[in-house]
């Protein structure tokens, strides 16, 4: 059980090292405050924990199985991305000759924050399929497979908060740089067409 959890793990961290929207949402929230960083990580993690349970009660084999249903949350999915890029860029463009106050940015942060992090993530199909094949895989035989999933996606969820709440430590330590006008209205441009570009390839895909 140790070796299975282990590998688990180890598996856990390259998927969360592959640079996809969670990443540049988390990334682009830190650069406002820490706990609007924070509370995207939660939502994401949130989001990974729902795809993990649903996964576990093989709900996501339906939605692999069905080529409509799969095409409507890709489509969700990518419309989702590009609402978050325009977004994202708009904020750019206003901040331009203008500094957020504290007061600004706290309001944003919250709910807003987390539910943005939720949403990414069940609007995207892959991460739903995803779930499905990736952990069954470390069931160990014998074991009960839907305690064992529900507690491998919970594992799995946790574990991410803590990697990507190094992701939102960083930014913070970075502040004092990253918080100048002129860079992160271009850390935030850069943001914005990343998730625009992904939200645009998802939506080509066949």
């Amino acid at each position: 059980m140790l070796s299975t959890l282990l590998a688990f793990l180890g598996a856990c961290t390259l998927i969360a090292a592959s640079p996809g929207p969670s990443t540049v949402l988390i990334i682009k929230e830190s650069l406002r405050s820490r706990r609007s960083g924070f509370l995207t990580v939660l939502g994401n993690e949130t989001g990974v924990f729902v795809w993990g349970v649903v996964a576990a009660f093989g709900l996501t084999a339906l939605l692999a199985a069905s080529e409509v249903a799969y095409d409507v949350m890709r489509i969700v999915g990518a419309i989702v991305l590009v609402v978050f890029g325009v977004q994202t860029l708009w904020q750019a463009r206003r901040a331009k000759g203008q500094q957020e106050s504290v007061g600004e940015a706290d309001a944003k942060s919250g709910w807003a924050s987390y539910r943005g992090g939720l949403l990414l993530n069940l609007a995207n199909p892959k991460a739903a399929i995803f779930a499905m094949s990736f952990l069954p895989q470390f069931v160990p035989e014998g074991a009960p497979h839907l305690p064992t999933m529900v507690g491998l996606a919970a594992l799995w969820a946790v574990y991410e908060i803590g990697y990507y709440g190094l992701y939102v430590w960083f930014v913070g330590r970075m502040k004092a740089v990253l918080s100048r006008a002129g860079v992160r209205r271009r850390l935030e441009q850069v943001s914005g067409g990343v998730l625009l570009l992904l939200g645009a390839r998802l939506a080509l895909e066949s």
